[in-house]
C-alpha cells in the first residue's frame, strides 16, 4: 500500500512536471486558395484574414481589444529588450506577428556588389531565423523593408531570394516576403523572373493606396499580397504653404480617409490581397509629433482606433475620440497662409463633437517647424515646444519670434481619447 501511494504520488509529480514544462510549438502557416478561389494565410488549418496594425513599439493589447488579429514589425532588434517580448506580448493577447528582419538599404549606403556584407548580412539573419523560428506568436518573416526606396541595383532582390531559400530551409512553418515602397514595373519584372521562392508581396502605400489595383495592374503583378503600411496621406502628398511646409490633416480628416481607403483598397480586391496592417499603432516624430502616428505622445487614442475598431468588428467602441470638426487661426485655416507679426497677440479656436458629453481638456502647444527630415521613415528630431498650456477652445496668444511654426490643438476627454489639429504659421518682423 505504501509503495502504491509512492508510486502514484511519483507519477502525479512527473506529470505536473511535464505540464508545466510544456512549450508550445510554432504555430504552421500556409498560403494557400479557399474554395472562392481567394488566396490567404492559414494558421493551422484555418482562414487568417489579417486585420493587421504597425505596431512595433506600441500598445499591443489595443490591437487585439480593437478587433485585430495581427501586429507587424520593422525590425529584429526594436526598442524592446528583445524581439521575443514582442512575440510574447502578442502571444498574451492571441494576435499573430509578421516580423520584420533588419536588412540593409542601398540608400543606407549598403551596396549589395559587396559580398563580404551580403555574407555578413546573410549569417545574421540565419541566426534571427532561428532564434525566433519556433515562437507559436510567429505569423511569418519580412525580409526588409521599402528595400526599393531610392534602390538602383536589382541585385537586392537576390539578396532577399537567397535568404529565402534559407528560411525556408530552416524554417519550414513561415512564409517569407519583402515590402515595396508602392509598386512599379521595372522591380516586378525582376521580381517575376529572379525571386520566386518568396511567398508574396508586400505593398506600402499612403494617399496614394485609392489607385492601388491600377497601380499593381501597370506593374504586372498578379499574385498574392498584403498592404504592409497603410494610413495618413503622406507629406509628399499634400498642399504646401508659400514658405514649403506640409499642410497635415486634423485627426478626424484622417480618421475619414482611412475609412474610405480601406473600403477602395483593401476591401476591393477580395482575391489576392490577404489583409493590411495599418500605419503607425503607436506615435512617432515624422514632420510633426502627429503626423502619422494614431496615438499622441501622452497615449491618447485618436479617431483612426476607433474607425479601425468600427472597420474590423462592425461597431463603435463605447466611448469615442472627440471630432476635430475644424480649426482656426485668426479666422483662417491652414490653407491660408497665415503670416503674423512678432510680438502679435492672435486668436485661436477649435470646434469640436464631444460623443459622449465627457468632459474635456485643451491643451494648446506652439512648435517650431522641423528642419530635420528624414526620408523613407528615417527618424527624426522633435522640435523643443516653445509654448504648451491648457486653456479654453478659444485662446488668445503671442506669437515667437520670427520664423515658421505650428499652433497644436488636443482635445481630450477624461478617458485618454483625443483630437487634434494643427496649423502652420510664419511670423515676420
Amino acid at each position: 500500500m505504501k509503495i502504491s501511494i509512492v508510486l502514484l504520488a511519483l507519477g502525479l509529480a512527473m506529470f505536473t512536471s511535464c505540464k508545466s514544462n510544456k512549450v508550445e510549438g510554432p504555430a504552421k502557416v500556409e498560403m494557400k486558395q479557399n474554395d472562392k478561389g481567394q488566396n490567404r494565410l492559414y494558421v493551422d488549418g484555418k482562414e487568417f484574414y489579417i486585420l493587421g496594425a504597425g505596431c512595433e513599439g506600441g500598445d499591443v493589447a489595443a490591437v487585439a481589444a480593437s478587433g485585430g488579429n495581427s501586429i507587424r514589425t520593422w525590425m529584429d532588434q526594436d526598442i524592446r529588450p528583445t524581439e521575443a517580448s514582442v512575440l510574447d506580448e502578442a502571444q498574451k493577447n492571441n494576435l499573430k506577428v509578421l516580423m520584420g528582419i533588419s536588412f540593409g538599404r542601398e540608400r543606407h549606403g549598403y551596396d549589395y556588389n559587396d559580398e563580404v556584407f551580403v555574407a555578413a548580412q546573410r549569417d545574421s539573419i540565419i541566426n534571427v531565423v532561428k532564434k525566433y523560428k519556433d515562437h507559436p506568436a510567429l505569423l511569418g518573416w519580412i525580409i526588409g523593408n521599402e528595400i526599393n526606396l531610392g534602390a538602383e541595383n536589382l541585385k537586392v532582390y537576390d539578396a532577399v531570394e537567397e535568404i529565402s531559400k534559407i528560411i525556408h530551409e530552416i524554417d519550414a512553418n513561415h512564409p517569407t516576403t519583402f515590402t515595396l515602397a508602392g509598386i512599379g514595373k521595372r522591380d516586378v519584372e525582376y521580381i517575376n523572373e529572379n525571386c520566386t521562392d518568396v511567398d508574396f508581396l508586400c505593398i506600402q502605400m499612403y494617399g496614394d493606396i485609392v489607385n492601388l489595383q491600377k497601380r499593381i495592374a501597370d506593374a504586372g503583378y498578379e499574385g498574392p499580397y498584403l498592404v504592409t503600411e497603410w494610413g495618413a496621406t503622406g507629406h509628399w502628398e499634400v498642399a504646401r504653404t508659400e514658405w514649403d511646409v506640409a499642410i497635415e490633416q486634423t485627426s478626424s480628416e484622417k480618421a475619414e480617409a482611412f475609412a474610405h481607403r480601406y473600403k477602395v483598397a483593401i476591401e476591393a480586391d477580395p482575391v489576392n490581397c490577404m489583409g493590411s496592417y495599418v500605419f503607425l499603432w503607436g506615435q512617432k516624430q515624422e514632420r510633426t509629433p502627429t503626423w502619422y502616428g494614431m496615438f499622441l505622445e501622452n497615449g491618447a487614442k485618436t479617431e483612426t482606433v476607433d474607425v479601425m475598431q468600427k472597420l474590423w468588428t462592425g461597431e463603435w467602441p463605447s466611448d469615442r475620440c472627440p471630432s476635430v470638426d475644424s480649426f482656426r487661426l485668426e479666422g483662417k485655416t491652414a490653407y491660408d497662409n497665415i503670416k503674423l507679426k512678432k510680438g502679435q497677440e492672435f486668436n485661436a479656436e477649435v470646434y469640436y463633437t464631444n460623443h459622449e458629453s465627457d468632459t474635456l481638456t485643451f491643451t494648446w502647444e506652439i512648435i517650431p517647424e522641423s528642419n530635420d527630415h528624414g526620408w523613407g521613415g528615417d527618424f527624426e528630431n522633435r522640435p523643443k515646444t516653445i509654448f504648451h498650456k491648457e486653456l479654453e477652445s478659444k485662446v488668445e496668444i503671442q506669437t515667437p519670434d520670427t520664423g515658421a511654426y505650428r499652433l497644436f490643438v488636443y482635445v481630450t476627454d477624461i478617458n485618454g481619447n483625443a483630437g487634434t489639429a494643427n496649423i502652420p504659421f510664419f511670423v515676420e518682423e
